[in-house]
């Protein structure tokens, strides 16, 4: 039995794993309720409330999940240096809190970008040490499990806050086609409550994970952090900045529902089914990941990706959207905690908080110029064309996967 499976063996135990997968699945289920319910809805605020285009949602969506990505790679390597993971998570929890707020003051999509840029600042710091955290809590036999679980919760929170928004924007404005600004005003000031509580939760009942002394970092590996990485992780980081290119925000999901003439009430209760499909499907993908590998589980993650982009691009009909929610839903259940998982696999224990930082920080470096892109395609070309553009990267990204990438041999993977 290896040190760190040892280790895990004496600590209290829920559903089987380390407290902290609960834990830290509660943490992001309280912070994505709030996310949910402030964040989600941004670009029809922006698009209905303060009259800006689909260039500027673009921006505000790719802007921000880019220099998210800048702190996700440093926030990782320091966690790597400092061997301190909960304290840069609690860090970038607690600034995302304190940013929310100010949402009740954006009155223009200046004041928008400000307030985003510096949630997503909080994401950025917190996101690599606290996965690298959940991959130090678990061993490899339930990597994709843990994650899985952690996915799931996180996006449960989703469905609750969405339901939440649901219940307010109702009893507000009923069924209107576009946001109001006093429904937005009561979304911003519930959703700061569980925030708070994520805050909470994460300092009293999350507890830092030792390596295992065969793990621990050398100094080689601290001066020079991506020559300890093999290729086939550099190869991995690869793909993923081709499928990204095509994987503009998800801002242009819901500007898409609301063009096909879907209106406020009914986007919220889409939201709601993409993340229930999305909780159904986390788990039990994580585990069969564990079983089967995680290169064929992506692929089939990213072939449904593809499916679901090219219909929203040909989509007529708002029980077409309806399906597409649900589609776009599983998708991001398979492919999420999986994908991450994989990161682990590929790279030595006392790397993953460096590695969890590469990852996140192509996925996000990518995210601008996709969003920028998709914006420019929406105002000159047609709705449908942003689609267009994710399904075919999808699909080269997906051969690349295929043809490139090798599942690593069980025996080689570290724990």
């Amino acid at each position: 039995m290896s040190d760190q499976v040892a280790a895990e063996a004496s600590h209290r135990k829920i559903w089987g794993m380390h407290h902290n997968i609960f834990f830290l699945g509660l943490v992001s289920l309280l912070t994505d309720t709030s996310s949910e319910m402030i964040f989600t809805l941004v670009p029809l605020f922006v698009f209905n409330v303060l009259g800006a285009g689909a260039l500027v949602v673009g921006l505000i969506g790719g802007l921000s999940e880019s220099f998210d990505a800048i702190f996700r790679i440093f926030s990782g390597r320091l966690s790597d240096r400092i061997k301190k993971r909960k304290l840069l998570a609690v860090l970038g929890y607690g600034f995302s809190t304190l940013c929310k707020p100010f949402m009740l003051l954006a009155s223009v999509w200046g004041g928008v970008l400000a307030v985003r840029f510096g949630d997503r600042v909080g994401k950025g710091i917190r996101t690599s040490p606290r996965d690298a955290l959940i991959a130090d809590s678990v061993g490899l036999d339930k990597r994709g499990k843990g994650f899985g679980i952690h996915r799931a919760m996180d996006t449960a929170g989703a469905v609750i806050g969405l339901a939440i928004a649901a219940v307010i924007i109702y009893a507000i404005q009923g069924g209107s086609l576009d946001l109001g600004k006093e429904s937005y005003r009561w979304l911003v000031i519930v959703g700061v409550i569980p925030a708070v509580l994520a805050v909470l939760v994460l300092l009293a009942f999350v507890h830092e994970r030792g390596l295992p002394k065969s793990s621990a970092p050398k100094a080689a590996d601290l001066v020079a952090p991506a020559a300890a990485f093999s290729t086939r992780f550099k190869l991995y980081l690869a793909i993923m900045a081709i499928f990204t290119l095509g994987n503009s925000s998800d801002f242009f999901v819901i500007l898409r529902a609301q063009n096909l003439g879907t209106n406020v009430l009914n986007i919220t209760l889409m939201l709601v089914l993409f993340n229930v499909t999305y909780v159904a499907t986390s788990v039990p993908a994580g585990i069969l990941s564990d079983r089967l590998g995680r290169r064929g589980l992506i692929a089939l993650g990213w072939t449904i990706y593809a499916l679901v982009y090219l219909g929203f691009a040909l989509a007529t009909n708002i029980w077409q959207v309806w399906v597409l929610f649900a589609g776009y839903g599983v998708y991001y259940g398979i492919v999420e905690g999986v994908a991450r998982a994989f990161v682990a696999d590929l790279v030595p224990p006392a790397r993953r908080g460096t590695a969890y930082g590469y990852y996140h920080g192509v996925v996000g470096l990518t995210l601008l110029p996709a969003s920028v892109l998709a914006g420019w395609l929406w105002s000159v070309l047609s709705p449908a064309a942003p689609f267009y553009l994710g399904a075919g990267m999808a699909f080269l990204a997906l051969l690349a996967l295929l043809a490139l990438l090798k599942e690593p041999r069980r025996s080689a993977i570290p724990v």
